[in-house]
């Protein structure tokens, strides 16, 4: 595993030198904890939301359709959609103007009473995902996989970087730098891969002082023209 400034050099020289390398990675900024803290936890049920539906379809025609999602889960109060009613329910399996799966509209009961339960004890759900230490983040994709739904893997990793938590997320890019890098030697799969992963993110933290988000951009860019 090399020094994290070559990885960034060898990113900077993929993409025509280092400000075009910094002009990518602006496109995706990670916030402060505090901005991530004052996110209200309807939008933090909205993002989980957005990410389960993505799964397995375009995200253009879930874009399309979000006004829909929007007004048939209630702007997503969390309260009204933990305590979603039967006809309610049904009512959401004839709507057409969302897509009609009913075991992820179940995953919106049970992720926004994740986002109560967080509430409750953290003052706020986004506050929760706020002061999770980074250096954890593997421990966090944990949390998501066992107390939420549909929110393991892509599209744990996708809701947190949406909401502009730190990020690392294993797409086919970065798990081909990672792989070269001597981290992993296949797709993560289980546990022992992601503790490995978040341990030489960590270490390139410490180094270049880039955060998560940035580490996994990087070397996504450093493969390829």
């Amino acid at each position: 595993m090399r020094d994290f400034g070559e990885i960034i050099a060898l990113a900077a020289e993929r993409k025509g030198g280092l400000p075009a390398l910094e002009n990518a990675l602006a496109g995706t900024p990670a916030l402060s904890p505090s901005a991530v803290a004052a996110i209200p936890d309807d939008r933090i049920l909205a993002e989980m939301t957005r990410r389960i539906f993505n799964a397995g379809f375009s995200s253009k025609v879930i874009e399309t359709k979000w006004p829909a999602f929007e007004a048939a889960f209630k702007g997503f109060d969390p309260h009204s959609c933990a305590f979603m009613s039967d006809e309610h329910f049904d009512a959401l399996m004839q709507d057409r103007g969302i897509v009609r799966n009913g075991a992820k509209i179940r995953a919106v009961q049970i992720n926004a009473k994740l986002v109560l339960d967080l509430a409750s004890t953290h003052g706020s759900s986004a506050r929760f995902f706020a002061e999770w230490p980074d250096s954890d983040y593997a421990g966090l994709l944990n949390v998501l996989k066992q107390r939420g739904s549909y929110l393991s893997g892509d599209a744990g990793m996708r809701f947190l970087r949406s909401i502009g938590k730190p990020a690392f997320i294993t797409t086919k890019d970065v798990v081909a730098a990672l792989v070269r890098e001597n981290v992993i030697t296949r797709t993560p799969n289980g546990k022992r891969d992601f503790a490995a992963i978040q341990a030489a993110c960590n270490t390139w933290s410490s180094q270049s002082g880039r955060n998560l988000t940035e580490i996994s951009r990087i070397l996504a860019m450093s493969l390829g023209a």
